[in-house]
């Protein structure tokens, strides 16, 4: 029979102790408080199969990060003479042997949204019921309950940050300063017959240690996160005048970002704690920016996307997703892999796909560059195949974001002006014109002139002789011609657009083969001509 005076605290996301409503919950009149975290195989077994090291799921910056917050926060509870458990097999079966086997009488955990939780927690409630187990699942990963904005739009989510914000207003808890120390923590009780270990290393995991230039120079950790949310905002005026979307993508040594993202999508910082913290400063200084493009308007965007993904079914693909175009992207996996492993002969693009997969973090600015280059700017491939990629380098990868992001660049859903493209050419050269991000992640340029940097196949052989660097040899051509090619999306995103518009949305995978067959006879077409043309200018 459960006991009322033992609680477990299972730690998901939420890897902190400050402003940590659950294990404050779970150490209220317990006697022993077991807190536990499962090696998810689902999460974390290797997958030999992936483009790079890591699981199905993650790639290995990701869960480098995630084992580093998991040894701080060991670090913490222990400090306040408890540790953390750590446990191996699929979540729902663990726990409902740790509650019948520890006598558990609460069970309390932060409330997550992602359908994979929503589903396992299905499953520790309907088990807890029966067993008299009480379940204290707060929400306190987002700043504001999805549920309750939905409730307050009549039962849909809100189709845009505008009216988020005027369902949203302020949270309630706001006003009331949150809780962001705990003095003590009851004892861990009997571990029983359980096979209770440390937190591992990549290699007891069955990795291989990454090699240190493939390494992410972020640390994981609450205590990282508060040292980082710190000095981000020592500088208070940097803080009232933070304006998304400006700052700088190509900026590497010093990143024009807080980067607290990794630490606010594994719970390492409380978003609560970060809203109460800017706050704070808005109020002492005597003008700020305002929502969308404040620092308090990102956590703000995170809230709106969290929210509609939550009200959204199938909010992760295209098919089904009743707010999301249905476009006839090409499936081209030779384009897809060029993109993913650097190779696109755009060296703006590819030095960003490098420094996405050895740091796992890239400038919001640089997501969209790269996001926009696959879909609707250049290659037109399906935006479902580069959140994969993303979903697996970014150690900040959020259900919610990377899908919203991805809806939002691709021209699917939120954003619809889809003339408006990212020129992998003349973009990044805006910020960095000498090329240094590009000579930084792609050596093999580093001794290009500055004025064919960013097109390096309009250099003069004798040119790319002297940098040591001869196009379609030791850098690719690029994939295609930006020009032809961004025209070509813009009709085929023109099409798709007039041809939802007139069907209602209710677009059928025949409709979309269709018009992928009129515009692949299109691009034929236009093409003979093209030849035709040069043809007569070369006779």
């Amino acid at each position: 029979m459960a006991s009322g005076s033992n609680s477990l605290m299972w730690f998901r996301k939420g890897l902190r102790l400050h402003d940590n409503p659950s294990l404050e919950y779970a150490a209220k009149g317990s006697k022993f408080v077991y807190p536990v975290f499962v090696i998810d195989p689902h999460y974390m077994e290797p997958d030999p199969t992936a483009f790079c090291p890591g699981s199905s799921k993650a790639g290995l910056n990701r869960i480098q990060f995630l084992l580093e917050s998991l040894v701080d926060l060991d670090l913490s509870l222990k400090k306040l003479g408890s540790r953390l458990l750590v446990l191996k097999g699929e979540p729902g079966d663990v726990l409902i042997r740790c509650l019948k086997e520890w006598s558990i009488g609460k069970l309390c955990f932060e409330y997550d949204t992602e359908p994979y939780y929503q589903a396992l927690d299905e499953k520790l409630k309907s088990y807890a019921s029966v067993s008299g187990v009480e379940i204290f699942s707060p929400v306190s990963h987002t700043l504001y309950n999805p549920a309750d904005i939905i409730q307050k739009n009549g039962g849909s989510p809100p189709a845009s940050y505008q009216s988020f914000l005027k369902l949203a207003g302020q949270p309630s808890w706001a006003s009331t300063p949150l809780s962001t120390t705990i003095s003590s923590l009851p004892p861990i009780g009997n571990t029983g017959s359980f096979a209770v270990s440390g937190v591992p290393t990549v290699r007891e995991l069955g990795y291989e240690d990454l090699r240190e230039d493939e390494r992410t120079p972020f640390k994981g950790g609450e205590s990282e996160a508060l040292k980082r949310l710190r000095e981000s905002i020592a500088n208070k005026e940097w803080v009232a005048n933070f304006e998304k979307p400006k700052g700088d993508p190509s900026a590497f040594l010093k990143p024009a970002t807080t980067v607290l993202s990794p630490y606010l999508k594994f719970g390492c910082l409380s978003s609560r704690y970060f809203y109460q913290c800017i706050q704070d400063i808005q109020k002492r200084v005597k003008k700020h920016t305002s929502p969308p493009v404040s620092l308090l308007g990102q956590l703000l965007w995170r809230d709106f996307f969290y929210t509609v993904a939550f009200g959204s079914p199938n909010f992760d693909q295209m098919k089904g997703n009743r707010i999301c175009k249905q476009i006839p992207w090409k499936n081209d996996d030779e384009l897809l892999v060029a993109w993913r492993d650097s190779r696109t002969g755009f060296p703006w693009i590819d030095a960003i796909m490098v420094q996405l997969r050895k740091w796992g973090w890239i400038h919001h600015l640089a997501r969209h560059s790269v996001a926009c280059f696959l879909t609707r700017g250049d290659l037109f491939v399906h935006w479902e195949k580069g959140r994969d990629v993303f979903d697996r380098l970014l150690i900040d990868s959020d259900w919610a974001i990377n899908n919203g992001n991805w809806l939002w660049l691709s021209c699917s859903s939120f954003f619809y002006q889809y003339n408006r493209i990212y020129s992998p050419i003349s973009f990044g050269k805006k910020y960095d014109p000498a090329g240094n991000y590009i000579r930084h992640f792609l050596p093999v340029l580093k001794d290009m002139p500055k004025e064919y940097i960013y097109e390096p196949w309009t250099a003069p052989i004798s040119v790319q002789r002297k940098a040591r660097c001869i196009i379609g040899v030791d850098y690719p051509k690029p994939v295609v011609s930006h020009d032809s090619a961004s025209k070509e999306c813009r009709m085929r995103l023109g099409e798709a657009y007039a041809l939802n518009k007139t069907l209602n949305g209710l677009v059928s995978e025949e409709d979309l083969n269709e018009l992928r067959r009129k515009a692949d006879n299109e691009s034929t077409v236009l093409d003979s001509l093209s030849r035709k043309k040069k043809q007569k200018l070369i006779g």
